[in-house]
C-alpha cells in the first residue's frame, strides 16, 4: 500500500498529536558511538545491580512457588509485597496499595483516572519530563509554579491554588528530577496544609527518597498528610533506584477510592505486573539487613560520583554557570546565562562526543532554555572528568570565551 503515513494519519486519535518522542530516549541513541560520554539518561548504576542475589532469589521462588510464579495474578499485586509497602507508610493497609509496572505506568494510570481534556494540573517548574509525557495524551492544562532552593515557592503556590481548580498537584519533594532539590521539613508541612486548605490532592513522586547522602530522611508528604487526617496525598515510589529498573516494580499508595479506580484502569492496560518480578522484589526486600546494606552501597557510590562531578564542574565551567549541589539522588542541574540555549549547546556537545539533557523539556510552560541536567550515577571518574571537560569546551565556545585547558 502506498503512502502508509498518510493512510493512517487521518485515523490516529487527536491525542496522538500530544505524544512526542522522549528527548532523553532520543539522546540515548547517540551514546552507541565509540568514545561517546553521556550524562543524559537517569540510569541507575548497573555495576551495583545485585545480580547474584537476584539469581539466587529467583531460584528459591521457582522452587517454592513453581508455576504460580509464572501464572496470571491479581491486578492489585502480590499480597506480601503490598503488605511490605503498607508497613512503610503510616496509616496504610494493603488495600491502600497498588503494584504497578514501573512508576511510569503509575503516572499514566493516574493521568487516565484524573485528567479530562482541559483539566488543570499544577506542576513544579521544572518538573519530571516523564510525568509530562504520561499526562500529555489526556490533554491537561498545566499551571507551572516556580521554585527556590527548597522547592515550590509558597506565595506563588497559594496564588495558583486560589485562582484555579486543580485535579491534583504533582510534586517531587526529595532530590527532585531534574533539579536535585530537597524540600525542607517546614516547606513540606506548609505545602500539605495549603493543599488541604484549597482541597487540592497531591501526587507525591518519591522515586529518589532512599538516595540521600547524609542525615536522616525527611517525612513524606503522605506521612505529614496522615498527621492531619489523611486522604489528600497519592504516593508513588519504586524499586528501580534501589534494586534494578528492569524489574519494573513500583507502587501507588493512596485513598481506597483512588486505588480502586487505578485497579480498574490497570486491568485494561496490562492485567497485572509480572508475578515473578513482584515475588522477586519481595524476596529481596524482606531481608531488611541486606536491603539496607544494598541501599548504603548505592548512597556511598553516588555520593562519590557526585563529588567527582562537582570537582569537574568547578574546574571546567565559567563562573556565570550556576548549579545546585545535590545532597542525594542522581542529578546536577545547571543554569547558564540567559543568552545560552541548551538545545543549541547540545549540538556543540555532540560534536565533542558528550551528551546531557537540555532543560526546556522539563518545563511545562516552555521556559528554561538556559538550563540543563547532568546525571552522575552510572559514570566512572574518568568519564566524569573527561565528559565535563568536553562540556566546558562547548560552553566556552558558545559564550565566545577561551576554554580551560
Amino acid at each position: 500500500m502506498d503512502n502508509l503515513e498518510s493512510y493512517y494519519q487521518s485515523r490516529f486519535a487527536a491525542r496522538t498529536q500530544r505524544i512526542q518522542a522522549s528527548t532523553i530516549r532520543e539522546i540515548l541513541k547517540l551514546t552507541t558511538q565509540p568514545g561517546f560520554i553521556s550524562f543524559a539518561g537517569g540510569l541507575p548504576a548497573a555495576d551495583l545491580f545485585p545480580i547474584e542475589r537476584i539469581a539466587e532469589a529467583t531460584q528459591r521462588i521457582l522452587q517454592a512457588h513453581g508455576a504460580q510464579a509464572l501464572q496470571y495474578s491479581t491486578t492489585e499485586g502480590y499480597l506480601p509485597l503490598r503488605e511490605w509497602v503498607a508497613g512503610r507508610m503510616p496509616g496504610a493497609t494493603p488495600e491502600h496499595v497498588q503494584i504497578v509496572s514501573g512508576s511510569q505506568q503509575g503516572l499514566d494510570l493516574i493521568g487516565k483516572v484524573f485528567i479530562d481534556p482541559g483539566s488543570k494540573v499544577l506542576v513544579e517548574a521544572p518538573t519530571y519530563l516523564g510525568a509530562l509525557s504520561a499526562f500529555n495524551p489526556y490533554e491537561p492544562e498545566y499551571i507551572s509554579v516556580g521554585m527556590d532552593e527548597e522547592g515550590l515557592q509558597l506565595d506563588e503556590l497559594e496564588a495558583a491554588l486560589k485562582a484555579h481548580h486543580f485535579k491534583f498537584m504533582y510534586v517531587l519533594p526529595t532530590f527532585q528530577n531534574p533539579s536535585g532539590r530537597l524540600m525542607g521539613l517546614e516547606r513540606r508541612k506548609a505545602i500539605v496544609e495549603l493543599a488541604r486548605k484549597y482541597q487540592t490532592p497531591i501526587l507525591e513522586d518519591d522515586a529518589y527518597a532512599e538516595l540521600y547522602f547524609s542525615g536522616k530522611p525527611l517525612p513524606t508528604l503522605y506521612a505529614l498528610d496522615q498527621e492531619l487526617g489523611g486522604g489528600n496525598v497519592v504516593y508513588l515510589s519504586t524499586s528501580s533506584k534501589t534494586l534494578a529498573p528492569g524489574l519494573r516494580v513500583a507502587w501507588v499508595v493512596g485513598p481506597k477510592p483512588v486505588i480502586q479506580k487505578i485497579v480498574y484502569a490497570k486491568q485494561g492496560a496490562d492485567l497485572h505486573t509480572p508475578t515473578l518480578n513482584q515475588m522477586l522484589v519481595y524476596e529481596l526486600v524482606r531481608d531488611g539487613e541486606w536491603f539496607q546494606a544494598q541501599i548504603g552501597k548505592i548512597r556511598h557510590t553516588y555520593q562519590t560520583r557526585r563529588t567527582w562531578m562537582l570537582e569537574a564542574l568547578q574546574k571546567y565551567m565559567p563562573e556565570d554557570i550556576g548549579w545546585i549541589v545535590p545532597e542525594g539522588g542522581m542529578f546536577f542541574w545547571l543554569t547558564a546565562p540567559a543568552q545560552l540555549d541548551s538545545l543549541e549547546l547540545l549540538k556543540q556537545a555532540v560534536e565533542e562526543k558528550m551528551a546531557f539533557v537540555p532543560g526546556q523539556p522539563f518545563y511545562a510552560d516552555g521556559s528554561g532554555k538556559n538550563t540543563l541536567r547532568l546525571s552522575y550515577s552510572s559514570a566512572s571518574h574518568e568519564q566524569i572528568a573527561e565528559g565535563i571537560k568536553r562540556l566546558g569546551r562547548a560552553v566556552h565556545k558558545m559564550l565566545g570565551r577561551e576554554p580551560v585547558v
